[in-house]
């Protein structure tokens, strides 16, 4: 899967047990039916020179998957394919029964059919053994995905039975990116922070994932050319999605077919909202949690950092909090937590404290996380709280913890720099967590209002964030003569770190 520059990290990802994950990819039609075929499949099932089912083995095998009607023995033909491709099935080539040349099965002897290697692992093996396989199957749907329709009403079609590859004008590796791209953007979609449950939000609808890989970022209403390449890549979608649900990656509700053959009305061009039944007959597409798995591993294949809620349990203090550094709220509390379960709570509470110190640029944030944390733990972390009342870079954090907690014990009053240290501190941690929104913007008001003259003495805070701050104060503060009393004050911090 390819990386894009500027997509390097990805929001964490709740994921289910490796047990569940398992299950569901043995409930994936795809997987069942390919497993089922390889038990059937023996020394006697007769295949052609590609290993594929002969006319009537092929018949045979669409019975024994009840499957029936139009595209019944399609189907079987692709859980046999799939079954061969995955190593459930292997052919032994030239060992295969005498070739009855009278049979009208379009050959035969080409080979025998024994059980592959991955059959006991899928059907007997640990849950990792399972989804191992599954990646392997899911990389073998992702190319019959990129891969063009061929059938009699493809340009490459010829009249012998054929198919012209030239004529196709296909760039395969293009289409694999394309198809990597639009996944990519689906995983992002689907983990992004939603701030009342982190869970996925609503089916994506097909037009506005195409959308999400054509109409650039800069622009503002998409050209009628853009709209048709969005309409185009909604065909190829439509496919290829359809191809990809039936091994558990995504659940999809497919293009109306009315509207595919309505041309003249792309989904771009509606003048009216749609309603819900509207955007769904366009298509949705959901993606599942063996899905979230699948692209997940394909991403970190790829080098991309892609985070999975859990994944810093076995880390120490440190490694947790500045792991979850970029996590949002939602996915902090529950990776402290489980990093919390099984740890004795003063010495994880001792554990987080200590790891908290630090002058790097990372060790605001750091310290705000691990009040968070504390809070977890609860009135458990009161005494290791207390030990670091006189620590010059912990003494705030530990006041305002203790101050919270209200546990009517009294909390000696912060000298007045260490007030200004902790005011420094906090805002370089929310610069550092969530750049510069309004709810940082009411923070500096708020903290600056607090203090008469704080500019008078903030210059002088020794904290190496102290100008980075004053500068964001610059920028933030509504009030245009203390914001520039904040750049003159972030001017003398930097002038006196010179000296």
């Amino acid at each position: 899967m390819s990386v894009p520059a500027d997509r390097m990290t990805l929001p964490p990802v709740r994921l289910p047990s490796e047990a569940e994950l398992a299950r569901d990819a043995l409930a994936a039609p795809l997987v069942g039916r390919a497993v089922r075929l390889a038990r059937w499949a023996g020394p006697g099932t007769r295949v052609d020179a590609e290993g594929e089912l002969v006319a009537d083995e092929l018949a045979s095998a669409a019975e024994v998957l009840g499957l029936t009607g139009e595209t019944g023995e399609d189907d079987a033909a692709d859980a046999w394919r799939a079954a061969l491709d995955t190593g459930l099935v292997e052919v032994a080539r030239g060992a295969g029964p005498a070739e009855d040349e009278d049979s009208g099965d379009g050959g035969g002897g080409a080979g025998r059919v024994l059980p592959g290697e991955q059959l006991k692992a899928v059907t007997s093996g640990s849950p990792k053994d399972v989804l191992a396989y599954w990646l392997d199957l899911l990389d073998v749907a992702l190319v019959d995905a990129a891969a063009p329709v061929l059938d009699a009403t493809s340009a490459a079609f010829q009249e012998d039975g054929g198919f012209d590859f030239d004529a196709l004008d296909l760039d395969p590796e293009a289409e694999a990116e394309f198809l990597d791209g639009v996944l990519g953007n689906l995983y992002q979609l689907t983990v992004r922070d939603d701030t009342a449950t982190g869970r996925a939000a609503a089916p994506v609808p097909l037009p506005a994932l195409a959308a999400s890989v054509i109409v650039p970022d800069d622009m503002d209403e998409p050209t009628d050319d853009v709209l048709e390449q969005v309409s185009d890549a909604m065909v190829r979608l439509d496919d290829q999605f359809q191809v990809l649900e039936p091994v558990g990656l995504v659940a999809y509700t497919p293009v109306d077919a009315a509207l595919m053959a309505d041309a003249d009305a792309p989904a771009g061009e509606q003048e009216a909202p749609l309603s819900e039944d509207d955007v769904a007959r366009y298509g949705l597409v959901t993606l599942t949690p063996l899905g979230l798995y699948g692209l997940r591993a394909r991403l970190m294949d790829a080098g991309m950092a892609a985070p999975r809620v859990g994944d810093l349990a076995d880390r120490d203090a440190r490694g947790l909090l500045d792991g979850i550094a970029g996590y949002p709220e939602w996915a902090a509390r529950e990776e402290t937590e489980q990093w919390l379960a099984g740890r004795g709570a003063g010495q994880a509470a001792a554990a987080l404290l200590e790891a908290a110190h630090g002058r790097d640029a990372g060790a605001p944030l750091r310290r705000l996380n691990c009040q968070q944390a504390l809070a977890l733990i609860g009135p458990a972390a009161e005494p290791a709280v207390r030990g670091v009342l006189d620590d010059p870079e912990l003494g705030g954090l530990a006041r305002v913890w203790l101050a919270e907690l209200g546990t009517g014990t009294p909390v000696p009053p912060p000298s007045p720099e260490l007030v200004f240290w902790l005011t420094v501190d906090t805002i370089a941690a929310q610069l550092d967590a969530e750049g510069e929104p309004d709810e940082l913007r009411e923070l500096v008001e708020g903290l600056v209002g607090r203090h008469a003259g704080f500019f008078d003495e903030a210059w002088r805070v020794d904290h190496p964030a102290t100008a980075d701050v004053l500068e964001a104060i610059g920028r933030l503060h509504p009030d245009r003569a203390l914001a520039k009393e904040a750049r003159k004050a972030a001017f003398r911090s930097r002038s006196r770190g010179e000296a």
